[in-house]
């Protein structure tokens, strides 16, 4: 189980491991310093959000709680773990096209809109944890 009880910590390899979706009201945590830069997460059974210096970066619908989460703004990787099947917008490049890989197999390709959001559906079941990549082509 991925939940992460701190709502955001540093995770292995330096990645950021947040969100809880087992939390039955909206809780949040601002101000978390990571390699230099302030992240905030909201997150609960609904949502769960993501922002890096005041901007958007991650949101999940229903919420989510992730792991290994890495983000350079061109690619993005992270493990993926809700209750059910999950609705997923990224910020990355505008206009631009990603190869998306869920679960170890291709997703095919993607397209982000001029706002550089791009998104994705994850299926998954209870407790089901699925590694997601990103790559910009």
């Amino acid at each position: 189980m991925a939940i992460v009880e701190d709502l955001i910590c540093r995770g292995k390899q330096n990645s950021l491991n947040f969100g809880n979706y087992l939390l039955k009201t909206k809780t949040k945590k601002a101000d978390f310093e990571f390699e230099g830069d302030l992240y905030k997460v909201k997150t609960f059974k609904e949502i769960t959000k993501l922002e890096k210096n005041g901007m958007f970066l991650y949101e999940s619908v229903p919420g989510s709680a992730v792991t290994r989460f890495k983000s350079n703004g061109v690619n993005a990787e992270f493990i993926l773990e809700s209750f059910e099947d999950v609705s997923i917008t990224l910020e990355l490049e505008p206009d631009s096209d990603y190869e998306v890989n869920i679960g170890g197999e291709a997703a095919g390709t993607m397209k982000t809109n001029l706002a550089g959001k791009l998104n994705i559906s994850v299926e998954l079941d209870e407790g089901e944890e699925k590694e997601v990549k990103i790559r910009k082509k």
